[in-house]
């Protein structure tokens, strides 16, 4: 249920068909975001089933939040709504600034 930052790294690198989608608050997502990413706040999910679904279509779908703990329980409830290509980014943004990307600011 989670990839690693070098994994996704790599995705990313390789042009893999992914989304990600960043499930953390507005106001995290102006501080840093891995980019290209979706916004779409962890209380908001379950609204925004449909559009997930659709973003998640034929795509490894990835979700991210600060420090991993947000997405983990964002995945595990869309596996349980069917979207089984759902995983979570281990480590959250916070993994990722310190792993793979020293510029992104930490908060």
């Amino acid at each position: 249920m989670e990839i690693s930052a070098t994994q996704l790294a790599q995705m990313l690198k390789s042009n893999e068909p992914l989304v990600l989608i960043d499930c953390r608050e507005d106001y995290e997502h102006a501080t840093a975001r891995i980019e290209p990413s979706v916004l779409i706040p962890m209380n908001t999910i379950p609204a925004n089933i449909n559009r997930i679904e659709g973003l998640a279509e034929g795509k490894q779908l990835v979700v991210y939040c600060h420090h991993g703990v947000r997405s983990l329980n964002t995945v595990a409830w869309l596996r349980r709504q069917g979207i089984e290509n759902a995983v979570s980014l281990a480590g959250g943004i916070d993994r990722w600034s310190m792993e793979i990307d020293p510029t992104m600011p930490r908060y």
